[in-house]
């Protein structure tokens, strides 16, 4: 199987790290990230008006139409790039779920707004006690036509600057509903943290939240089915991240090998340094070849769940193992935190963890493969 990206794609992918290049430099990221929003808003309002933040949206908002391969196309240059913006939450676990499955008023209520770069969006999927999306503890309970929710979500990016938070609850026989959650609502509250990426995350705490019955996203009939659907998606989204972070950090390791010098020759001329640098050049093509299988199944509507969980693995495996290498081939400079090389160090140990960690994933697999 050929997963080369089309002329297109890679022109979409072009397109996004001019864009990056220019304004994502190393200063300017720590700035956004010393910042309490850490957001950059004119980097974003750049993404906008390429329409790039609306390119797998559909045509009738002001997108696109693209699809899920093109989505990990731009993922990987927000990796490549450790841009501060919040293309992942707003796109992956907000935007796509409402085009998909939202109703027209809610599709006419925020796609417009992300196509342009007015509205954040992001999705509420980790809870403290469990790694497992599709079985929430938070609670959804009925109160006339709407609903009240409650329980504490964690990890939620960008929810101290979205419109809506995509929250899963359960509403009792097995059952999930997805609610589109005003994070300035009654019965809401958000404790800001840092996370390990230096990105602002928050604690969600539901308490008798009232949601709207036309905050529903779809049906609850069919809530099991589209958490699933989000879920891949959103992991392969993060796997598509890891690639661009970790190709980062090889790149960066590549140059600085072929110019520091040791007993008068670069040290990229070693044996040793070959052979380092060599096995996370492999590390990074697997994990590009199961993110973009992954991807590819999405794209195609065909089962993806395995694919999924084999991409994660190799993304929260293979980004350590990258950024280890990088970080041992530049000596004592890779340990400084304020080396560009130590941000993407940062990011992998993130993605590795969210949404399930490789062990997690590869406890999936092995449950599906033992299921037949």
């Amino acid at each position: 199987m050929n997963f080369a990206y089309s002329d297109d794609q890679k022109a979409l992918s072009e397109l996004a790290s001019k864009i990056l290049a220019d304004k994502a430099t190393h200063e300017r990221i720590g700035e956004i990230e010393k910042s309490e929003s850490g957001f950059d808003r004119e980097l974003w309002a750049e993404l906008a008006k390429a329409n790039l933040l609306g390119a797998c949206l559909p045509e009738e908002f002001g997108g696109s139409g693209l699809g899920m391969i093109e989505l990990c196309c731009l993922l990987e240059e927000i990796g490549r790039a450790v841009a501060p913006v919040p293309f992942w939450p707003t796109l992956a676990l907000g935007a796509l779920p409402i085009a998909e499955f939202g109703s027209a008023a809610q599709k006419a209520a925020f796609l417009p707004g992300v196509v342009a770069g007015e509205i954040v969006l992001t999705g509420a999927l980790e809870e403290a006690d469990g790694d497992d999306p599709s079985r929430p503890s938070t609670r959804a309970a009925r109160d006339g036509a709407a609903y009240r929710l409650s329980g504490t979500k964690v990890c939620v990016p960008a929810a101290h600057i979205a419109a809506r938070v995509l929250v899963p609850a359960s509403v009792g026989s097995g059952r999930v509903g997805l609610f589109l959650v005003d994070p300035r609502g009654s019965g809401v509250k958000l404790e800001m943290q840092r996370a390990t990426s230096r990105e602002p995350v928050a604690t969600l705490r539901l308490h008798r939240a009232k949601v709207k019955a036309g905050d529903l996203l779809g049906t609850i009939a069919r809530g099991k089915e589209m958490l699933t659907w989000i879920a891949e998606r959103a992991i392969t989204g993060l796997c598509a991240l890891q690639v661009g972070v970790a190709e980062r950090a090889l790149r960066m390791t590549a140059k600085y090998t072929s110019e520091r010098k040791q007993f008068n020759r670069p040290i990229g001329s070693f044996q040793a340094v070959h052979q380092r640098a060599g096995d996370a050049y492999v590390n990074l093509e697997a994990m590009r070849l199961t993110m973009q299988q992954a991807a590819f199944l999405l794209s195609e509507g065909r089962p993806a769940a395995r694919a999924v969980s084999v991409a994660k693995i190799l993304a929260a495996d293979g980004g350590n193992q990258v950024t280890y290498a990088a970080q041992h081939l530049h000596g004592g400079i890779g340990m400084d935190n304020d080396h560009p090389l130590h941000r993407s160090y940062l990011w992998t140990r993130q993605i590795e963890l969210t949404l399930g960690s490789a062990a997690r994933h590869l406890e999936r697999l092995g449950d599906s493969i033992a299921d037949g």
